[in-house]
């Protein structure tokens, strides 16, 4: 079995001079090879073919058989790296927390060990005195640990 830790140090090698990112790999018992990548300019289809065929040159299939699949991280699957935070900061993601919340704000801060991020969540609130409610915009810091995802957020 191809170890994962081979293909990370392979795709750091591939992809070194660029400001590409590793957004996870994937290894099966079958040698069935995943790599998503992602870049705060976008990943387009040459370069995944570009490090597709760096990897497929530094891998041996005489050695042992295995499939290879490069590609970008989709825009709608869930945030795993810090990176793809930062990449989105000033866009609305939409979270949904381990204790069933869903939230929907604009991502302001990430901290830089990537464990927390904060969003700006839009809440009805009636000042005293007034006969309707304003729209208030509140910050809030969440730990990624206490997220089940976060996602951009489309508008269609």
């Amino acid at each position: 079995m191809i170890e994962k830790e081979k293909i990370a140090e392979l795709v750091d090698r591939a992809i070194e001079n660029t400001d590409a990112y590793v957004v996870d790999i994937t290894v099966s018992g079958d040698n069935d090879i995943v790599v998503e990548l992602d870049s705060a300019t976008g990943v387009d289809l040459d370069f995944c073919s570009d490090v597709n065929r760096k990897l497929n040159e530094s891998l041996d299939r005489d050695e042992e058989d295995y499939s290879l699949e490069v590609g970008s991280a989709s825009l709608s699957a869930p945030f795993k790296v810090r990176q793809q935070y930062e990449k989105h900061l000033g866009d609305t993601v939409d979270v949904l927390t381990r204790d069933g919340r869903k939230l929907k704000g604009l991502l302001t801060a990430v901290s830089p060990d990537g464990e927390q991020f904060t969003i700006e969540v839009t809440k009805k609130v009636k000042p005293a005195g007034e006969k309707r409610p304003r729209l208030v915009a509140e910050p809030l810091t969440l730990a990624v640990a206490d997220c089940r995802q976060v996602t951009y957020h489309f508008d269609f």
